[in-house]
């Protein structure tokens, strides 16, 4: 009975029919189906389950391709339902922010002042996607800008807001212009402006591009970019949920967390909760790169192994598994994790958080044993602090020193001692900073110490050796 259920589940949701998937949905659940019990076994994404259907662009990516793929379908439904109901489905869903964070979405949308204060508000997005490793929004924007620009819609609805801005990172050209142009048809077909979708609510969008500063993904930052000034954090509190954007409320979200909302109040929440571990659900965009043989963005469920996400869609390592030596889970700001914590840990929130580690956007830098770790830690080191806006003292001072270090580390021109010394730099840098920038600059080094630490002496010690090897020479 369960299989059956599922099937014509299955069936309701090809077809698109919205008036009888849900209940039997409800059904499946109710007696017993695969979300009664707990789950151990996690992967393997089904075809039709994938919200992003056009990521590689084998298709149309706009409006004529994406309607064909069920984008805009009875959007006007889904908004007439109601600023609570959204929230509310959005809560159900469990889907946490695909930013980096993992803050729960529906909580964060419900955030915004529920009567107005004569203050208009604003939904933010941000798509200034520039973590090192990370590729999964550029994606999106560009061979699926009509799932972003309805999700900003829905988003919109979400919030009470008004008005959205879609903050592009400026090195992304093309994206820009694939943006650009689905929203000029959104517009053009009725579906944002005056009287949105025929639904009787007005929201209009618009597209902002920064000029490359990596400072811009932080939120505040954005809106300080967004308002014509220098991208630099604000304190916090207020948030920007009470003065955010121009002094109004404001709530800033990733481009694929607003994209996946409408196919989650499509399909609802128990579809999208089904896939994923408890307080890890849903399906997410890995972008898979550095030693493997298919570098690759896909979509998958959530939790699934690490070993099979890279053996199953990016062809496995580069000269077999055991050719491993570290990988960086969630982009360059997180903790790497040695080979022998990568052959059975789970890719979500918690799995990661459990080993030090985090998902962060969920792009996989994969390193084999031809890597030097200690200069490719070194060489993020000297990205934040390229990128450290420089207004807090312990990230505008820390991070310069920290690639000094990282720079002599590196050669071994360096002692023993200074391990431990450039470790509590870390920790005077991590948590006294406005934003989490000095944190990005100091969890890839931590990682390095923690799991790398002998081959970080061993260099030290050879480099040594070789000194006094030639100073005896020389005698």
């Amino acid at each position: 009975m369960q299989s059956a259920l599922r099937r014509r589940c299955i069936s309701e949701v090809r077809s698109s029919s919205s008036s009888s998937w849900q209940q039997l949905l409800s059904s499946w659940y109710s007696t017993g189906g695969e979300g009664a019990v707990e789950r151990t076994s996690f992967g393997n994404l089904k075809d039709e389950d994938r919200i992003f259907t056009n990521i590689y662009g084998r298709h149309d990516p706009f409006l004529q391709g994406a309607e064909a793929r069920g984008d805009w379908y009875r959007t006007k439904d889904i908004i007439v339902k109601g600023t609570d109901w959204i929230v509310e489905q959005m809560k159900q869903s469990g889907l946490r922010g695909r930013g980096g964070a993992g803050f729960p979405s529906g909580l964060k949308w419900s955030f915004m002042p529920k009567v107005s204060d004569g203050r208009p508000s604003y939904l933010v997005v941000n798509a200034d996607e520039s973590e090192p490793g990370t590729c999964k929004d550029r994606e999106i924007m560009r061979n699926e800008p009509h799932k972003l620009v309805e999700g900003c819609l829905i988003a919109g609805v979400g919030m009470r807001a008004r008005a959205g801005y879609i903050y592009i990172r400026g090195e992304f050209v093309e994206e820009r212009r694939a943006v650009m142009r689905a929203v000029d048809e959104a517009y053009k077909k009725g579906y944002l402006g005056k009287n949105a979708c025929g639904s009787g609510y007005d929201f209009d969008l618009n597209v902002h591009w920064g000029a490359g500063a990596y400072i811009c993904g932080e939120e505040t930052a954005l809106i300080e970019s967004l308002e014509g000034k220098q991208g630099k954090p604000r304190l916090k509190p207020p948030f920007p949920a009470n003065v955010g954007l121009y002094g109004c409320p404001t709530t800033v979200t990733n481009v694929e967390t607003v994209s996946v909302s409408p196919t989650i109040l499509r399909r609802g929440p128990e579809w999208f909760s089904s896939f994923g571990r408890k307080n890890n659900h849903g399906t997410k965009l890995f972008a898979i790169s550095g030693h493997v043989n298919r570098p690759v963005t896909v979509e998958e469920e959530m939790s699934i192994p690490l070993k099979e996400l890279i053996e199953r869609h990016a062809g496995g390592v580069r000269g077999g598994w055991d050719n491993l030596l570290a990988i960086i889970p969630g982009g360059s700001s997180v903790r790497c994790l040695p080979k022998h914590l990568c052959d059975d840990v789970l890719m979500d929130f918690d799995a990661l958080r459990e080993l030090e580690s985090g998902l962060g956007t969920a792009a996989v830098i994969v390193m084999d044993k031809s890597t030097d770790i200690i200069e490719a830690i070194a060489r993020l080191s000297y990205f934040y602090k390229h990128e450290s806006c420089g207004q807090c003292t312990p990230c505008r001072e820390g991070t310069g020193w920290l690639y000094d270090i990282m720079t002599r580390m590196k050669k071994g021109d360096a002692r023993v001692e200074e391990i431990d010394m450039l470790l509590e730099l870390t920790k005077q840098i991590e948590g006294h900073t406005i934003c989490a920038l000095g944190d990005a600059a100091a969890w890839p080094i931590q990682g390095l110490i923690k799991h790398f630490r002998p081959e970080m002496e061993a260099r030290i010690e050879a480099a040594a050796a070789a000194v006094s090897e030639k100073q005896q020479i020389a005698v």
